[in-house]
């Protein structure tokens, strides 16, 4: 078995495009997405839509889940342009996708933990906005949720990585499609370089064990970042460009 894994497209209309092709040439089975598909100032509703002709098994992250329901001032303005970009039967079926996936294999497919969309599942969000791995103790009590999964497969952070956690679970992070760093969160997007990639995963069952392949294309960013400008998000223009906001 050979599946592609991608997470935090936030409405990347490019950045999503450039993997579906790396996906195709690569020839996987099939391909999972773990959610926070549109909400940006980019293109949430063209995204919306190729994501819909594919009907991908996806799983409702945590700006899915409030973009239909969420009072208008606990929205970031990036998230206020997504919800006014679609239509509300698009907010809808944002909102009522699966908090989690039951795939074969004994992998589990969610957004941050298996019981919550807004907790990173791999690290730990420090004062100052810098994440740092998650302790032992803490990834275990995270992990509660999914005692018998042999995979889990989570998003939210943007970061990619991979961890051999509690009872051999092996732990995806397929890093994020669309958004290499929070814009929103200056503290955090001030603290450290990333790169304007855009990122996915592949994993691969073979003779019983797993093989991990982490993906970081390139695309045509620049048009991602002018349309983050001509929308007045210059911090998004910057962090899609270069990976870091000043």
């Amino acid at each position: 078995m050979r599946m592609a894994v991608i997470s935090d497209i936030h409405g990347n209309l490019p950045a999503l495009e450039a993997v579906l092709a790396d996906i195709n040439r690569r020839g996987v089975d099939f391909t999972v997405n773990l959610g926070d598909c549109v909400t940006s100032p980019l293109w949430p509703k063209e995204t919306f839509e190729a994501l819909q002709s594919l009907a991908l098994p996806t799983v409702r992250g945590n700006h899915d889940r409030s973009i239909d329901d969420a009072p208008d001032d606990k929205l970031s303005s990036a998230a206020g342009f997504a919800r006014n970009a679609l239509t509300s039967e698009q907010r809808r079926a944002l909102q009522n996708l699966p908090a989690r996936i039951n795939l074969p294999d004994g992998i589990l497919a969610c957004h941050g933990t298996p019981d919550d969309d807004s907790t990173f599942l791999l690290e730990e969000l420090l004062d100052d906005g810098r994440f740092v791995p998650a302790r032992r103790d803490i990834l275990k009590t995270r992990l509660k949720g999914a005692t018998t999964a042999r995979v889990v497969l989570c998003g939210h952070s943007h970061r990619q990585a991979v961890v051999h956690g509690p009872g051999e679970c092996l732990i995806l992070n397929p890093g994020s499609v669309g958004c290499p760093v929070f814009a929103d969160i200056p503290s955090a997007a001030n603290l450290e370089y990333r790169s304007p990639h855009a990122r996915y995963a592949i994993l691969t069952k073979s003779n019983g064990s797993w093989l991990v392949e982490f993906l970081a294309l390139n695309y045509d960013w620049a048009s991602a970042s002018a349309r983050a400008l001509a929308n007045g998000r210059p911090e998004w223009a910057m962090a899609l460009s270069l990976g870091h906001v000043d």
